[in-house]
């Protein structure tokens, strides 16, 4: 036979049986639709984590208080010590670095934010002018912190659009006065809105100068400092010099942790993949078990085609060709499963999409090869069985129904 006619034998073979055809099919398919589904998942948990970081800023290098050792705890911690703070000073000689651009100190609290009758339990952010540039913010309306001297305070403040409209409402916002705590503030800009960021919502902000915020929480030091640099190349330049600067200062002592964006990033990217790496497999379990069923209704096929089988050997069919023709039928149904799985992991993808549009789910080129690379082999290796028995039948017997 030739390979076209092997083909439609086997397809002629498998319209004798719908029933029977369709229920493989489907198993096929829900296969290959979870492995879509699973990887689509975890590939947009992947992106949305990216996407996060991204919008904190570019060349980004982080200072922390405290050292974060390899068991993910300081030994000054077990003796109860407090990491040493980051002061203003800290953060200002960081500037000294020829690989450092700009810096953001970054204080955070929370206080209840006022207006006449109206009352809001809100994060208060301290920092610089620079922290507009750094976190790659926009303003809606005003402007943005003044600059000027780092340990000077101001009663300024910048709104976040949510706490604006909740606030203010429809009336402007810019020179009204609000109450943070038990201190004033004149509004002077808000912030374009932005959604959320790294779990938290940019809206919801009240920014204040850092040495204000110093005043109100009635503390120096800085809950991190934010660092750019000058250009991508520069990134562990700065990493190092950001390292010895503190070292420097703080009389010899390493009770800093500083990370780049790139290095969190990584470590994130690596995690996710290899937690899509193992829900696509799990979900390629289900292929194994749709690969079975194939066998199994393979086995009976043969056993109900014994007369066929005999028929076709003694016309002068080899055992070889015998053989081809039940991996034609299982290359056809895996094939036809695959598609209808693809189909349906990308409309569930879609769904899923529809109801979180927060997350880019997205199924992974690779694991739609994958899936179905998988299927197809997996329904070829299990009609292997069925085919060498069907090849093996003694024709005389198989013609008599034996």
């Amino acid at each position: 036979m030739k390979p076209a006619d092997t083909l439609q034998f086997a397809s002629l073979s498998l319209r004798s049986s719908p029933t029977r055809t369709l229920l493989m099919i489907l198993a096929m398919s829900i296969g290959v639709a979870a492995v879509v589904v699973l990887t689509a998942l975890g590939e947009g948990a992947r992106r949305y984590v990216v996407g996060q970081f991204s919008s904190l800023g570019t060349n980004l290098v982080i200072v922390l208080p405290g050292r974060t050792e390899t068991a993910g705890i300081g030994p000054g911690m077990l003796l109860g010590q407090v990491p040493r703070e980051i002061t203003l000073d800290d953060a200002q000689a960081l500037l000294r670095s020829r690989a450092v651009k700009r810096i953001a100190p970054l204080t955070v609290g929370s206080a209840t934010l006022s207006r006449g009758a109206l009352n809001r339990e809100v994060v208060v952010l301290g920092s610089t002018s620079n922290l507009l540039e750094v976190r790659h913010m926009s303003m809606g309306v005003g402007k943005f912190l003044p600059a000027g001297d780092i340990n000077e305070s101001a009663s300024v403040c910048v709104l976040g659009n949510q706490m604006k409209r909740e606030l203010f409402g429809n009336e402007p916002a810019i020179g009204q006065w609000v109450r943070l705590g038990d201190r004033r503030f004149r509004v002077i800009g808000v912030l374009a809105e932005q959604g959320e960021s790294m779990g938290m919502r940019t809206d919801e902000l009240v920014i204040i100068p850092v040495a204000s915020a110093h005043m109100l929480f009635n503390t120096s030091g800085l809950f991190r400092v934010l660092i750019e640099a000058k250009s991508r190349d520069s990134i562990e330049q700065a990493k190092r010099d950001a390292e010895q600067i503190m070292f420097q200062r703080h009389g010899g002592e390493k009770d800093v942790t500083v990370i780049t964006q790139d290095a969190v990033l990584a470590t994130f990217d690596r995690i996710l993949r290899a937690l899509t790496l193992a829900v696509g497999g799990i979900a390629a379990i289900s292929l194994a078990v749709a690969g079975v069923l194939i066998m199994n209704v393979m086995l009976i096929a043969v056993a109900q085609r014994v007369k066929e089988i005999g028929l076709l050997k003694a016309l002068g069919a080899p055992a070889r060709q015998i053989r081809n023709l039940f991996f034609a039928e299982a290359a056809l149904l895996s094939s036809m499963g695959s598609v209808a799985g693809v189909a349906l992991g990308y409309a569930g993808s879609t769904v899923i999409a529809q109801i979180y549009p927060v997350l880019p789910v997205s199924p992974p080129w690779w694991a739609v090869l994958a899936a179905c690379g998988t299927a197809l082999g997996t329904g070829i290796l299990f009609s292997v069985w069925p085919a060498r028995r069907a090849a093996r039948l003694d024709p005389v017997a198989a013609l008599a129904g034996r």
